[in-house]
């Protein structure tokens, strides 16, 4: 669907719902996943879209025709259902979500028998049996069952309660406001909240697939009436996920919205002070507040390109327990190496309850950055040309090319400029110190940026 060859984007397969996503094609990507997994044993969810039960009775027919048995979980939040795979020692999962994308839109997602998303590898070989034409149908009496599988959400929070203090929690009677989007996370993190003895108050909480008072997308610019319901109701904090929960942004007590650099770099700290000299795996988009942390901390980043797969790959290869993303994705090793937004919420809170203090005073205590992106329109062809030369340009500089190019200055600024991977434009994230130097950077290197791709297209 991106492309000759390709079925997988940055994560997972994705594309417009009886467009591109038709229930024929994910019939048809159920019979390759089926032939991958030979014969296994396979656990199968959805999140809130429309589209998502349509979606999961065609993967699982797929499935099912390949002699794959299949666990059928429902709707559940994607970490809930990541979970489940290794609780019940599954091959594998297939979850069929779009998480932040817009409500035409739907995906589908592959899961390992650790819980952990495809490696690119694995990702190649189910694109050559697709593209290939090897699927490997069963005999009419070797067809694969389907089973209901209850209890995964029950099963999920139970765990996450397992890595937090229960009690000091629950001492602190914290108010805490849900903005659910109107899908998954209002499955699990409400239920989970009132277990550790909170109070909660949920907007956008009933299922609803057309997403009809915000975008799945997190983005403080969407989180306005999550602002105000924390202030309006004197709640300790609000929390906002995505599509299908496994991400999390944090309103503190006084309404203000806090990308999710902050909250991992507040995660990262307290797990740091516990546990010194481990790696922290994080993509070069995040700020260097990160840095700052594990400097101060006794921790080793390990920078990686932008996308959850690969941070959750780098760390079951290194063994490491954290990881996070700018966007608000944090991975808790201990618990699982996957972006889990209600495991987040436990934790915060957790450290707050352990502090005593109030979420924007724990906040406010760390770097202060400043950061602007900006976006310049590149030709999808003209990418890698592009990359070469920006290169070249700036290869007497303190970069990183692990992801587009990253620039650190002496001041503790940097921008990183890298392509999307979805769109047909060049990315740019700056920080600094003041706001000003932030823009300025912005607007120096979009400057750079496009003379580039002007003397390529002329």
């Amino acid at each position: 669907m991106l492309g000759l060859r390709r079925l997988f984007g940055t994560n997972g397969i994705r594309g417009v719902v009886n467009k591109e996503l038709t229930p024929e094609m994910a019939i048809k990507i159920g019979n390759t996943m089926g032939t991958f997994f030979q014969h296994g044993n396979l656990i199968v969810g959805y999140d809130a879209r429309t589209s998502s039960p349509m979606l999961a009775r065609a993967v699982i027919a797929g499935l099912n025709a390949t002699g794959c048995n299949v666990l059928f979980a429902g709707m559940a939040p994607t970490p809930a259902l990541q979970y489940a795979v290794k609780n019940h020692e599954t091959n594998g999962a297939v979850i069929i979500t779009a998480s932040h994308n817009p409500p035409e839109y739907n995906g589908i997602k592959v899961v390992w028998s650790d819980g952990i998303e495809f490696s690119r590898e694995q990702e190649i070989e189910i694109e050559n049996i697709f593209f290939d034409e090897k699927v490997r149908y069963a005999e009419w009496n070797n067809i694969g069952a389907t089973h209901d599988l209850p209890g995964v959400i029950d099963d999920y929070i139970e765990a996450i309660k397992k890595h937090v203090d229960n009690a000091e929690i629950a001492k602190k009677h914290y108010h805490v406001v849900v903005d659910a989007a109107n899908s998954v996370g209002s499955l699990a993190a409400p239920r989970l909240l009132r277990e550790l003895g909170c109070k909660v108050t949920t907007i956008n909480a009933n299922i609803d697939g057309t997403f009809p008072r915000r975008t799945p997308e997190p983005r403080p610019e969407n989180l306005e009436d999550l602002a105000l319901t924390v202030k309006a109701v004197d709640a300790d904090l609000g929390v906002a996920y995505d599509g299908d929960a496994d991400r999390s942004i944090f309103v503190d007590e006084q309404g203000e919205i806090h990308w999710g650099d902050k909250t991992f770099a507040l995660l990262e700290k307290h797990f740091l002070k516990d546990n010194p000299s481990e790696k922290i795996v994080t993509p070069v988009s995040s700020s260097t507040l990160v840095k700052d942390i594990a400097d101060t901390y006794g921790g080793e980043i390990v920078w990686t390109k932008v996308g959850s797969i690969t941070v959750s790959q780098t760390m079951k290869k290194l063994n490491a327990k954290l990881g996070g993303e700018e966007n608000g994705g944090i991975f808790y090793g201990l618990h699982q190496s996957v972006r889990d937004g209600a495991m987040a919420t436990a934790l915060i809170l957790d450290i707050m309850a352990k502090t005593g203090e109030k979420l924007s005073k724990l906040l406010g205590e760390l770097p202060k950055y400043f950061i602007e992106k900006g976006k310049i329109e590149c030709p999808n062809e003209l990418k890698e040309k592009v990359l070469e030369k920006l290169t070249e340009q700036l290869s007497r500089l303190n970069i990183s090319t692990i992801d587009g190019v990253k620039i650190w200055f002496e001041d503790k600024s940097a921008i990183l400029i890298r392509p999307s991977g979805t769109e047909p434009i060049y990315r740019l994230y700056a920080e600094a110190k003041t706001e000003e130097k932030a823009l300025k950077l912005v607007r120096e290197y979009s400057l750079k940026l496009k003379k580039i791709i002007d003397s390529l297209k002329s």
